[in-house]
């Protein structure tokens, strides 16, 4: 990716504004997509609240967790304060504590973005509404329901959202319903944006009057976290690069990709047993623990790399 691109896309990752209207696009793109392809009210007494309701709710709490599952600040803030290789009588200060509920009221407004146009939309259009809503219509002002049993005026309403073959004046009770229903429903689609909107200017106020951070200091903040998690990522794969590449040296006696090789080491039974068994990062007392398979077989070899680090010679 050429550079130009590549701060255009960095540029965009950074507005806020970007991000959450582009997720909001494809949260109402999937909605379209999803009610045309796969929404069907049964028509049917007893199911179409539930079925109904489902498409509703269902989709939007799938949204809101996959909301947090996403967002890598949300790991980071769980790792560093729930991690159990930390120091046990670490106090966190009060800042610390500003800084982080911050952070996941920041990752908790992105993630409320997805769910709140899934309902909004769906509320706005109505449909899944007006098949939830279909059973508990009112309709005892019409005339042509008084001789009609509780049984038979169910299964009648059941059947609206299907506009099935009906006399005329059940077609008409039936067109009101719909309008009463999309009615309702469109309005609470308004009320939702409208909560929505004043909850998120009341918390983003809130948020500033109860910063510990300037905006100035909150800016260098922000990009400060950025170019720490680029960064840690770059030394951190060019540590265990480099550091595999000791490893497999003392144990095959070469680094692969090696044009010149001389000498090759072969593993015993021994050396594929030791390396076989799996050692996990941060155990126990030792604080540098292991990183690898390899640790527990390279590690033996040469105790004094704990101490003084490792000499890479060319």
């Amino acid at each position: 990716m050429c550079p130009t691109l590549n701060n255009i896309v960095s540029s965009l990752q950074r507005n806020g504004i970007f991000i959450n209207s582009l997720i909001a696009a494809l949260t109402i793109g999937g909605q379209q997509l999803f009610s045309s392809s796969t929404f069907s009210c049964p028509c049917q007494v007893g199911k179409n609240f539930y079925y109904g309701s489902a498409f509703l709710v269902i989709p939007a709490l799938i949204l809101l967790v996959a909301g947090f599952a996403l967002r890598s600040q949300m790991w980071t803030i769980t790792g560093e304060y729930c991690c159990s290789c930390a120091p046990p009588h670490r106090r966190i200060s009060p800042l610390e504590c500003k800084l982080a509920c911050l952070r996941f009221f920041s990752i908790t407004g992105r993630a409320v973005i997805a769910p709140l146009t899934w309902l909004a939309v769906t509320l706005l259009t109505g449909t899944y509404y007006e098949c939830a809503a279909s059973e508990f219509a009112s309709v005892d002002h019409y005339p042509m329901f008084d001789n009609v049993s509780a049984s038979k005026r169910e299964e009648i309403l059941a059947g609206f959202p299907c506009c099935r073959s009906a006399p005329s004046d059940v077609i008409l009770v039936r067109d009101e319903i719909a309008l009463l229903h999309r009615y309702q429903s469109q309005m609470l689609g308004w009320i939702l944006i409208t909560l929505a909107t004043i909850a998120a200017l009341v918390s983003c106020c809130v948020a500033k009057c109860c910063s510990p951070l300037t905006s100035l200091q909150h800016c260098y903040w922000t990009s400060h976290l950025q170019n720490e998690r680029e960064l840690f990522e770059q030394a951190a794969e060019q540590h265990s690069r480099l550091l595999m590449m000791h490893r497999i040296k003392k144990l095959f006696g070469f680094i692969p990709g090696s044009e010149d090789v001389k000498h090759i080491r072969i593993p015993s039974c021994q050396d594929w047993k030791d390396i076989s068994v799996p050692t996990l990062l941060c155990m126990g007392d030792d604080l540098q623990g292991h990183y690898s398979f390899l640790g527990n077989r390279v590690d033996e070899d040469n105790e004094e790399d704990r101490s003084r680090g490792i000499e890479l010679k060319p």
